[in-house]
């Protein structure tokens, strides 16, 4: 049950862990924390509920810091599945043909996620815009970068991605609307995407997972290989590498802040802002991980989230297609119905949660792992 947990394993147990916790935020515990909102009388309880709701436009909410970590964690795994390929002595040309046959994989799934039931004779009502497929594209350009420019090198591509973003977004006119307009219907974002993306977008004349919001989206992964860069280190000792991620995730909230006060944090349109805060409290979250699972040897505890993060794209696709919620009340309302219908919906949720993981528990134990 815990073999993957020993302390001779060379896997990094944290990234495994932070993976899963991320994954569980999205598929299972958010609906579970939106349930308590109301039901208990505590405003604590409440104000973590709301937590997990995104913000109508401008804003921040903890649930808009997911599917960025996400990004940083899949980067933080580049650099390690490089150096096994690398080993094996792989020309590039092979390594940029396997990450683009991923990254083509996941925009397939995305699609599928984000258009089902598939719109088969409406083409025009498909979303080509989706979680997998920024995924796989970030996945995509992170790899090639890393292949061919060192870290500070790259981390100018980001100053510069970020900066000529911030630039487009507040210099380009909008027809019928000032540069720099920021509203729901006036911003470039929109109104690019409007233009350029075929299909349907996600908000009718806005779509946050578009086109010019992957470039600035682009630069989590860029950070996540950076951080798995620094995890990766022979020469530093546990203690340099924390303090490491530490300094990074610190100045990148600095920075965020002081751009915040012209270039607003939120999520809707990926903001420069947005990217710097939550690639500093991925930069964290990796430390606070790292230090507590890696180091201090804390492990037991991360197990749970540990067979999540082994299968997450599997719960992910998973979770789109099978009704937990509704596996959940079949099985399991006849103990919590006498809490009364207020609490029905909290029940559910928790029993849903349950379900997945014992489907990804079983899928552990028998060394099944979907990975692309």
């Amino acid at each position: 049950m815990t073999m993957s947990l020993s302390n001779g394993s060379k896997r990094l147990v944290s990234i495994d862990a932070l993976r899963g916790f991320d994954m569980l935020m999205i598929c299972g515990a958010d609906a579970f924390f939106r349930s308590l909102e109301g039901k208990t009388g505590m405003g604590w309880v409440d104000a973590i509920a709301l937590q997990f709701e995104h913000p109508e436009w401008v804003g921040f909410a903890f649930y808009d810091f997911i599917f960025p970590l996400f990004l940083f964690i899949s980067g933080v795994s580049i650099p390690f599945s490089l150096a096994k390929t690398l080993e094996t002595h792989a020309p590039k040309n092979e390594i940029y043909r396997k990450a683009f046959v991923r990254m083509l994989i996941l925009i397939g799934l995305g699609m599928l996620d984000k258009n089902a039931p598939f719109p088969f004779f409406d083409w025009e009502q498909i979303r080509l815009g989706s979680v997998l497929g920024r995924i796989g594209i970030a996945g995509f350009i992170t790899v090639v970068l890393v292949l061919n420019f060192d870290s500070i090198k790259r981390l100018l591509i980001v100053a510069g991605i970020l900066g000529l973003y911030h630039a487009a977004v507040f210099l380009v006119p909008v027809p019928g609307f000032a540069a720099g307009d920021l509203s729901f219907e006036g911003n470039l974002v929109g109104w690019f995407d409007r233009t350029f993306l075929p299909g349907r977008l996600l908000q009718g004349q806005f779509d946050e997972l578009g086109i010019l919001t992957t470039f600035p989206a682009i630069c989590l992964t860029i950070f996540g290989a950076h951080a798995g860069e620094i995890l990766k280190k022979v020469a530093s000792s546990d203690n340099q590498k924390l303090k490491e991620l530490v300094v990074i995730g610190l100045v990148c909230i600095g920075i965020a802040l002081i751009w915040n006060l012209h270039f607003p944090i939120f999520k809707r349109m990926w903001t420069s802002s947005f990217i710097m805060l939550t690639s500093g409290l991925a930069f964290l979250s990796l430390g606070l991980f790292y230090l507590v699972i890696d180091m201090l040897k804390f492990q037991k505890w991360a197990f749970f989230f540990v067979v999540v993060g082994m299968n997450s794209l599997t719960i992910y696709m998973i979770y789109r297609f099978v009704n937990f919620r509704y596996t959940s009340r079949l099985l399991f309302e006849g103990l919590y119905k006498p809490l009364g219908e207020n609490w029905m919906p909290v029940m559910e949720n928790l029993g849903a949660l349950g379900l997945v993981w014992l489907l990804l528990y079983f899928l552990y134990r028998k060394k099944i792992f979907f990975k692309v």
